[in-house]
């Protein structure tokens, strides 16, 4: 097939340019060759490489910086994805659009199904939320890829945060009461590889298994590290960000078991392959 991956410069880009190119004709576009909030130009972008596929991974993704920036998060996340999606049809390409945990406000207590009610908290989850809307709106052939706390080799991230502040500082505090599923990029591309293969349409919600809190997080991660760092765990209005976050937004990834996928490997075994690598 013919994949257009758009944001292949983020983290989760490059493992898709990765992944996706052993099987399929790949066209890539970045931030600095595309500004998906300009319809014209994204359409005909997408019109000019004809994909049967596009891959949207493009996003503002600062949870926090989106509070105080909150018509670039919206330019970006909710009329970025619209254009996105219009050109999808201008050309009848199937999207695959990356979404994220935060449209959720964390209150069930228990994994989100595909189908559980939505209710934002943030900025960022209401602009992703949009984006979402869009799609379902104007597109038939779509998969909406909820996903949570990535991590990879071509970007910062939670990982490498607690690495770099363990050489400076004895004690770190770390949020010890949202849960969540850590989900490496690379995992994640090899999912989206495999639902690109049928047009089981939808939204699924993929993540590695497994779930854990910042604080057990970062935990293991020092004791795969082998460093002696204390930690110390705070609750969130402790911690103080600026943006509303939601407490347990394990993602129960369903529909991908009901469309007979194999299930994604444990977050703690993914953790380690990643950090083998460092």
């Amino acid at each position: 097939m013919k994949v257009m991956i758009i944001g292949s410069e983020g983290m989760l880009g490059h493992d898709l340019v990765d992944v996706l190119s052993l099987e399929h004709d790949i066209s890539t576009t970045t931030i600095w060759t595309l500004d998906i909030t300009d319809i014209n130009k994204t359409i005909e972008t997408v019109r000019n490489i004809n994909p049967d596929v596009v891959v949207h991974a493009a996003a503002f993704t600062d949870v926090d910086g989106s509070e105080s920036k909150a018509d670039l998060a919206y330019q970006v996340n909710a009329i970025g994805t619209r254009n996105v999606a219009v050109a999808c049809r201008e050309t009848d390409s199937a999207l695959v659009y990356i979404c994220t945990d935060y449209v959720f406000d964390g209150t069930k207590g228990s994994p989100y199904y595909e189908y559980d009610q939505t209710n934002p908290l943030s900025v960022y989850g209401k602009t992703k939320h949009l984006g979402e809307v869009y799609i379902r709106d104007l597109l038939d052939k779509f998969y909406i890829v909820r996903t949570s706390w990535l991590y990879g080799f071509h970007g910062p991230n939670f990982i490498t945060t607690m690495l770099k502040l363990a050489e400076t500082h004895d004690k770190i505090s770390v949020v010890g009461d949202q849960i969540g599923s850590p989900t490496y990029t690379l995992d994640l591309a090899k999912a989206i590889a495999q639902l690109i293969e049928k047009p089981a349409y939808g939204i699924y919600h993929v993540t590695n298994s497994d779930h854990c809190s910042w604080y057990e997080y970062a935990q293991l991660i020092f004791e795969i590290a082998g460093k002696k760092v204390e930690l110390d765990p705070v609750t969130t209005e402790e911690f103080g960000s600026p943006a509303p976050r939601p407490q347990y937004s394990v993602l129960e990834n369903y529909n991908w078991k009901m469309e007979g996928f194999d299930k994604i490997r444990s977050y703690k075994e993914a953790l380690k392959d990643y950090m083998s690598l460092l």
